[in-house]
């Protein structure tokens, strides 16, 4: 078992830590994400009947961990809001991105940010098959779901993620307009 566990390991850790750090958009979260992968791997391959791939049954457990990451945070996210004194104190991240880091193609840079205004569904599809590189077989056993439904969600994830950019894109014409004006 060891064996195969270190094979997983060295075989996909760069992409489940890259699947999970698209999703928390957070270093140290999307690592501690994939040690719990790594565990529930470990506590369920006996149970892994082969009838996919071992990356698309790994990406699967890293969607449940992320997904269960996202319902503990909603929560802790809630408490946090309810008890914050809005009128008192400003919270601002400054914190750049990791996309904002490594990457200095600026209209890379707004797509990542675009891809954080689509839904959960459709970031989850866009990342397995464009970043991840998952043929749409792949990405429906993953996410448990049919082709067609992937399919259909791409399809859709593809033209608000268009819609988001081009919406980005004439924000920032109109503001360098306006710098120009007031020069």
């Amino acid at each position: 078992m060891e064996a195969v566990f270190q094979k997983l390991y060295e075989k996909y850790h760069h992409d489940v830590f890259s699947f999970l750090l698209y999703m928390v958009k957070n270093r140290e979260q999307a690592e501690d994400l994939v040690q719990e992968v790594y565990i529930r791997v470990l506590k369920s391959y006996d149970r892994f009947e082969g009838k996919s791939s071992e990356k698309t049954w790994l990406f699967s457990i890293a969607r449940h961990v992320a997904i269960d990451s996202f319902r503990k945070q909603k929560g802790w996210k809630h408490r946090i809001m309810e008890s914050f004194d809005w009128n008192k104190q400003q919270v601002q991240d400054e914190t750049p991105l990791p996309e904002e880091i490594t990457i200095q193609n600026e209209q890379i840079q707004m797509m990542y940010k675009c891809l954080d205004k689509c839904t959960v569904d459709q970031r989850l599809v866009l990342v397995l098959r464009y970043i991840q590189s998952l043929s749409i077989t792949e990405t429906a056993e993953t996410l448990g779901w049919t082709e067609s439904k992937v399919k259909t969600t791409q399809h859709r994830g593809l033209k608000v993620l268009k819609g988001y950019m081009e919406e980005s894109g004439v924000k920032e014409e109109t503001l360098d307009e306006k710098i120009r004006v007031e020069r």
